[in-house]
């Protein structure tokens, strides 16, 4: 009886996980087309990216139950946690570069002071 109701909890918390996990996606998502200046719409693809992966990640190991599949899910997110931060920073410095254009109620650019006071 206890191993039905282990099973059963273990499957309602990877249940909750993916649906955090796919909130987080669908408000990355509507953020992407709804926020006014790209450097929004970058923040919002890296935390959808970075959150919401995170919670299907840990919904699937959780689901399998497997070493391998954790081990994989753990080392995906390790890899996410630090690589879509990096990136979305990047693409953020090269729309700037680029001179893309800010939301006018953006209420400073310390980029710019900082590259104007070098």
């Amino acid at each position: 009886m206890s191993a039905v109701v282990w099973a059963t909890g273990v499957d309602v918390l990877a249940i909750a996980f993916a649906v955090v996990g796919l909130l987080f996606m669908i408000v990355g998502t509507v953020g992407i087309v709804r926020l006014p200046d790209v450097y929004h719409r970058i923040h919002a693809a890296s935390k959808c990216t970075t959150l919401g992966l995170m919670g299907l990640l840990i919904a699937a190991a959780l689901f399998v139950g497997t070493a391998e599949v954790m081990l994989k899910g753990l080392l995906t997110m390790a890899f996410i946690f630090v690589a879509a931060p990096i990136g979305s920073h990047i693409l953020a410095k090269a729309a700037h570069r680029d001179g893309a254009p800010q939301w006018t109620d953006t209420l400073g650019d310390e980029l710019a002071e900082a590259r104007s006071a070098d």
